[in-house]
C-alpha cells in the first residue's frame, strides 16, 4: 500500500461530473475517497469519516458551500479544506479566505493541477499538526513540572504535619530545594544565639565532616547580608564569587527564614560547576520552601516547649502532697496523681481513659461524683480505711470535665476533737463556780443594806455570770452535739416546733416593733430526728434574726417541700454581713466584723445550728448583703428519706 492511500479526501460536489472527474483523478492517485451530493449528508460524511482533507464546491443543491465550509471549520479547525469554484470571482475568493479555505479549484481541472494542489495542502497541515505537537510537548512538559513542583511541595508539607522530627523534615526541606531548582548543592544555615555565627543545620551533597564543622560569621559574609536586610542574594555566572565556604560557585540564592519580623536563618542553593544560572521563579519557589521550614522549625519549638510545661505539670501533680483527680464529661479517668494511688492502694495500672466510678467506690467519694452539677454543695469529708480524713473538693472545668482535689484534714480533725474535748471539761467544771458566785451575789442585799452604786455593781456581776452561764451551756450542747450524744430520734412535727419557738420570741418581737412574716405549706411532712435538737436549731436561726435586726425590721419563715427535701428560710432586714466573714460565720466563736459590741452573743449559735443540720444529713448556707438583710437556708430530708439513710 502506497502512503497516499493512507490519505482520506472527502468531497461534497452536487454536480456529478466534477464528483466523478475528482473521485477518478484522486482514487488514480491512490487516495482514499468518500463522496456526498449535498450539504446535509457531506456534514455527516465528515463527521463520520474524519479525512485528512476536504472538497467543497461553492455551491450545493440545498445550500451555499461555504456556509458548510465554515460549519467545518468551526467543528475541526485543523482539517484543511479546499473550495472547488465554477466560477472564480474576487468577491467569492475573498468570502473563501475569510472562511478559512486553504486552496480554490476552477475549471479546467488539470489533473497536475488538482493533485498538486491536494498535496500542497496535506504537507502544510501536516507541518501544522507536527509544530501543534512539538508545541503540546512543550506546554506539557511544563505542566508536568508544575505538577512535580505542587507535588515536592505537598510532600514537604504533608512531612511537615506528620512528623515533630525537626532532622528530617529540614533534610526533606533543602532535598526538595534542590530538586525544585536543579541545583548541584543546597543548605539551611540557622544563627547561633551564642557565638552570633551561621552553622549548617541541613544540607544535600556537601561533605559531612564540611558540614559539621562549617561556621560562618554573619558580618562580611553574602548569608550575613541576608541576616541583615532580610532581602534574598541572587548570583549568575556573570558575578561568579568565591563565598566563606572557601569554593567558587558560579551561581547562587540565598532567601531569609524569618517569623514575625525576625530573621534566624537562610535557605539557599548553588551550583559550583553548572552554569545553569537562578531566575526570580526559584526565588518564589525557594521561599515557599524556607516558609516550611520556618513552619517546622517553629512546630518543633512549640512542641518542645508544651513537652516541657506538660512534663513540669505532671511532675507537680505527682510530687503534690494533695490528691488530684481529673475526669472528662463521660465520666473517664485524665488524671490520678500518686498521692491518690497511695491513699486508695491503688496499683500503677494505667487508669487514663478507665470510668472513673469503676475505680474508685469510697461512698462519700462517689456522692461526690455522681452531684456534679446537680449539688449546691462541691465539698465532702472522705474517711479512709486507716483512719485518715481527705477533705474533698470538686471544681467543674469548662471544656474538659471535672477535678476533685482532696487535702488531708486528719490533723485538723484531732485538733478540733481535742479542742472540743477541751472545752467540754472546761465548760463543765465552771458551772459550779458560776452557780456558787451568783446564789452568795444575790445573797449580798439579805446580808445588809447596800446604796445604789453597789446595787448596780451587782446587777453587773449577775449579767455576766449569766453571759457565762450561756457561754458554758452553748459550749456543752456543742459538745454533746459532736460527740453524738443524744442520738435519740423520733418523728417530729416540725410546723408545732417552730410554732412553739416562734410563741417565745413574740415579746421580743414586739418590743423591737418588728414584722414576722410566716409563709409555710399548709401540711407540713413530718421529720424525723431529735425534737430538741431542731427546737435548737430554729431558735437559734430566729434569735439570729431578731438580734440583728434594727426596730422597724422584718423577718420572714419561708418554708417549702421539693420532692423529698424540706428546705426552710429565715430571712431578716438587718445589717448584713460582709462577704469576708461569709466563709467563717459558721466558725465556733466567730462573729461578724459589722457586729455591734452591744450585741449579747458567744459566737456559737450558728455553729451549734450547722452540727445539728448536718446531724440531720442535711445542708445550710448563707447569703447577704451588707445594709439589706440576710438569709439562712437549710435543706432537710423528709422522714421516709432520713430512715432509709438511717
Amino acid at each position: 500500500m502506497t502512503e497516499k492511500a493512507k490519505e482520506s479526501i472527502c468531497v461534497v460536489v452536487s454536480d456529478p461530473q466534477v464528483s466523478y472527474l475528482l473521485e477518478r483523478i484522486l482514487r488514480g492517485a491512490g487516495y482514499t475517497v468518500s463522496l456526498a451530493n449535498d450539504a446535509a449528508s457531506g456534514l455527516r460524511l465528515l463527521e463520520r469519516a474524519s479525512p485528512s482533507l476536504a472538497i467543497v464546491a461553492d455551491r450545493l443543491n440545498d445550500g451555499d458551500g461555504l456556509g458548510l465550509a465554515r460549519d467545518v471549520l468551526e467543528r475541526n479547525p485543523a482539517l484543511p479544506v479546499v473550495l472547488y469554484a465554477a466560477q472564480e470571482t474576487t468577491d467569492m475568493l475573498r468570502r473563501a479566505l475569510r472562511t478559512g479555505v486553504v486552496e480554490v479549484l476552477c475549471p479546467p481541472l488539470r489533473t497536475e493541477d488538482i493533485l498538486s494542489a491536494i498535496q500542497a495542502c496535506l504537507e502544510t497541515a501536516q507541518k501544522r499538526k507536527e509544530r501543534v505537537v512539538v508545541e503540546a510537548k512543550r506546554v506539557t512538559a511544563s505542566l508536568q513540572r508544575r505538577v512535580d513542583e505542587l507535588e515536592t511541595l505537598t510532600r514537604v508539607g504533608r512531612s511537615i504535619t506528620s512528623s515533630l522530627d525537626l532532622d528530617s523534615v529540614l533534610s526533606a526541606v533543602v532535598d526538595a530545594a534542590v530538586e525544585l531548582t536543579g541545583a548541584e548543592e543546597g543548605s539551611l544555615l540557622l544563627v547561633d544565639e551564642a557565638t552570633g555565627e551561621l552553622y549548617m543545620r541541613a544540607a544535600r551533597n556537601f561533605n559531612e565532616e564540611f558540614v559539621r564543622t562549617f561556621r560562618l560569621p554573619i558580618k562580611d559574609s553574602l548569608a550575613g547580608s541576608v541576616i541583615r536586610t532580610g532581602q534574598p542574594v541572587l548570583l549568575d555566572e556573570k558575578t561568579p564569587q568565591k563565598i566563606k565556604t572557601s569554593y567558587l560557585v558560579q551561581s547562587l540564592l540565598y532567601v531569609p527564614l524569618q517569623i514575625q519580623g525576625h530573621i534566624f536563618g537562610v535557605l539557599g542553593v548553588d551550583n559550583r560547576h553548572s552554569r545553569m544560572p537562578f531566575t526570580d521563579y526559584h526565588v518564589k519557589v525557594i521561599s515557599a520552601m524556607a516558609d516550611y521550614a520556618v513552619i517546622a522549625i517553629e512546630n518543633a519549638r512549640l512542641y518542645s516547649h508544651t513537652a516541657i510545661e506538660r512534663n513540669k505539670l505532671e511532675t507537680i501533680l505527682t510530687r503534690v502532697e494533695d490528691g488530684v483527680i481529673v475526669f472528662d464529661q463521660e465520666g473517664r479517668l485524665v488524671l490520678v496523681n500518686q498521692a491518690v494511688r497511695s491513699a486508695f492502694n491503688l496499683d500503677e495500672a494505667t487508669l487514663t481513659g478507665k470510668p472513673v466510678l469503676d475505680v474508685f467506690n469510697q461512698p462519700d467519694l462517689v456522692e461526690l461524683i455522681n452531684a456534679r452539677g446537680k449539688s449546691i454543695s462541691n465539698r465532702t469529708e472522705i474517711p479512709l480505711e486507716d483512719g485518715r480524713v481527705l477533705s474533698g473538693q470538686l471544681t467543674p472545668i469548662p471544656d474538659v470535665g471535672s477535678a476533685i482535689v482532696l487535702h488531708d484534714i486528719t490533723y485538723l480533725k484531732k485538733l478540733d476533737r481535742i479542742k472540743s474535748d477541751f472545752v467540754s471539761t472546761v465548760s463543765h467544771d465552771l458551772r459550779s463556780p458560776l452557780t456558787a458566785i451568783l446564789g452568795y451575789v444575790e445573797l449580798i442585799e439579805r446580808a445588809g443594806p447596800v446604796n445604789d452604786l453597789q446595787r448596780d455593781f451587782i446587777m453587773r456581776v449577775q449579767t455576766s455570770v449569766h453571759n457565762i452561764t450561756n457561754l458554758v451551756d452553748d459550749l456543752l450542747n456543742l459538745g454533746r452535739i459532736e460527740a453524738g450524744f443524744d442520738t435519740r430520734k423520733e418523728v417530729v412535727q416540725l410546723d408545732k416546733i417552730l410554732q412553739y419557738s416562734i410563741d417565745g420570741f413574740k415579746k421580743r418581737i414586739a418590743d423591737k416593733n418588728q414584722q414576722l412574716l410566716i409563709e409555710l405549706p399548709p401540711e407540713m411532712p413530718s421529720l424525723f430526728g431529735n425534737p430538741v435538737q431542731l427546737r435548737q436549731m430554729v431558735d437559734n436561726l430566729i434569735d439570729n434574726a431578731v438580734k440583728y435586726t434594727p426596730n422597724g425590721g422584718v423577718i420572714h419563715l419561708h418554708g417549702e417541700i421539693n420532692r423529698s427535701q424540706l428546705i426552710l428560710q429565715v430571712s431578716d432586714t438587718g445589717i448584713g454581713i460582709p462577704p469576708l466573714d461569709l466563709p467563717y460565720i459558721f466558725d465556733k466563736f466567730y462573729r461578724a466584723s459589722n457586729a455591734s459590741s452591744e450585741i449579747n452573743g458567744t459566737g456559737l449559735g450558728l455553729a451549734i445550728v450547722k452540727s445539728i443540720v448536718e446531724n440531720h444529713q442535711g445542708r445550710i448556707w448563707v447569703e447577704s448583703t451588707p445594709g439589706q438583710g440576710t438569709t439562712f437556708t437549710v435543706v432537710l430530708p423528709l422522714a421516709e428519706e432520713q430512715k432509709d439513710q438511717g
